[in-house]
């Protein structure tokens, strides 16, 4: 589960198309992209459009454009690499939007689609309506790990750029296997969450460690989205859920969001929301046995061969 915005350099190229009263423009990377075996990827994002028409026209410049620099295939929408802004919302359902989430007019897919865009990959986000519900497996987990001495800790407001240094740690472990992952540098992972702190309520980012290391991570955030509509907030956010890879750390994702969901219930949160998965994602799996799809999301692409 993650939901990305960090600082980062721009594109390769800004583009633009005016028609009849209409405007689109783009940005255009091909330099620091992620990769896709059997492509050379080519990034279109920073997109914005008022009409099919002005889209066409900057869909066709950009296909031309990135097959002049060798690439193969276009994806987008996606601000350079999948750290930054990506995807469209395809099917936004009822509920509203929640804090940190990406959203774009509802025409914005379709347009894309009639310019010869299919769907690349697909991603959702879920709610969990009782924290009081558990995973039935959980339990078992906790007193498996706990006995080869894992604990799980809050995280330390005092000491917070030291404790995101641990979650960069874990983040690039556990990612590197992710879709489309490309590497981050640690200055720009720390200036991806620094702006959050004000944000973080400590007990809702909790930590997992073998002997002081860090084996794992949940952090979430209250929906603050939901006081900008003058409502309660009653809502956590799942931001990102990552846990080093390999079988010493088997199921400790499941307790990591156990454990999420009860800090949440013992703060008085009464809902918690597991952002932006990729469908085929283990954290989809994690999910599904509290919560239900509020929201679907899809990254397009089109060959340029």
């Amino acid at each position: 589960m993650s939901t990305h915005a960090s600082p980062s350099p721009g594109p390769d190229l800004k583009i633009e198309h005016r028609l009849q009263g209409q405007s689109a423009e783009a940005g255009l990377w091909w330099t620091d992209v992620p990769s896709l075996p059997g492509e050379k990827l080519g990034v279109i994002g920073q997109f914005s459009a008022s009409g099919p028409d002005a889209t066409q026209g900057v869909l066709d410049r950009a296909a031309r454009e990135l097959a002049a620099q060798g690439c193969t295939l276009a994806v987008g929408p996606m601000d350079g690499n999948t750290w930054r802004r990506y995807r469209f919302v395809t099917e936004p359902g009822d509920e509203p939007a929640f804090f940190l989430e990406p959203s774009n007019p509802p025409e914005w897919p379709t347009w894309w689609q009639t310019c010869g865009y299919d769907t690349l990959a697909t991603y959702t986000s879920t709610v969990a309506d009782d924290l009081l519900r558990e995973d039935p497996r959980v339990n078992a987990v906790a007193e498996r790990l706990r006995a080869a001495g894992v604990v799980i800790r809050p995280l330390s407001l005092e000491q917070f750029r030291d404790e995101l240094a641990r979650i960069y740690d874990v983040s690039i472990a556990s990612f590197q296997e992710n879709y489309l992952y490309t590497p981050l540098p640690a200055d720009a992972f720390l200036g991806q969450y620094l702006p959050l702190q004000s944000r973080v309520v400590p007990e809702l980012v909790l930590l997992a460690e073998r002997e002081s290391h860090p084996v794992g991570y949940v952090f979430a955030v209250p929906d603050f989205a939901q006081a900008g509509r003058g409502r309660t907030v009653d809502t956590i956010i799942v931001k990102t859920l990552a846990v080093r890879p390999g079988r010493a750390c088997a199921g400790l994702g499941a307790w990591l969001l156990a454990e999420a969901h009860r800090a949440a219930r013992g703060l008085g949160y009464q809902r918690a929301i597991h952002a932006l998965m990729h469908e085929s994602n283990r954290s989809r799996n994690l999910s599904a046995h509290y919560a239900r799809t509020i929201r679907r999301y899809a990254l397009f692409s089109k060959s340029l061969r």
